[in-house]
């Protein structure tokens, strides 16, 4: 299992709607294989910054699965209007969870 980390900075005027349209557009990340789940979290400090946690079954499932699918233009065409800027992403391995 590993997790995906997308860190996003989206518009100003538009921070409010963003998490609903996050909603939205993970129904297309999930009918990927090896999805597992997906939080949204959003900065207290900085209410335009978000950071999505994915949880993948791999690194492929997420770079060749989602990403190399129709799936990611699905997504991105309801996420992408938000975004200040390109969202920077890693991959993380868990190593403790409770």
């Amino acid at each position: 299992m590993i997790l995906e980390i997308a860190d996003f900075r989206v518009v100003a005027d538009r921070a409010d709607e963003f998490p609903a349209a996050v909603e939205q557009g993970l129904q297309h990340v999930a009918a990927t294989p090896g999805f597992h789940n997906a939080r949204l979290t959003r900065s207290i400090e900085t209410p335009t910054r978000f950071v999505l946690l994915i949880e993948w079954e791999d690194v492929e499932a997420h770079v060749v699965n989602f990403r190399e699918s129709e799936n990611f233009g699905k997504w991105r065409a309801v996420v992408g209007p938000f975004f200040d800027g390109a969202p920077h992403v890693e991959h993380a391995e868990i190593t403790v969870s409770r």
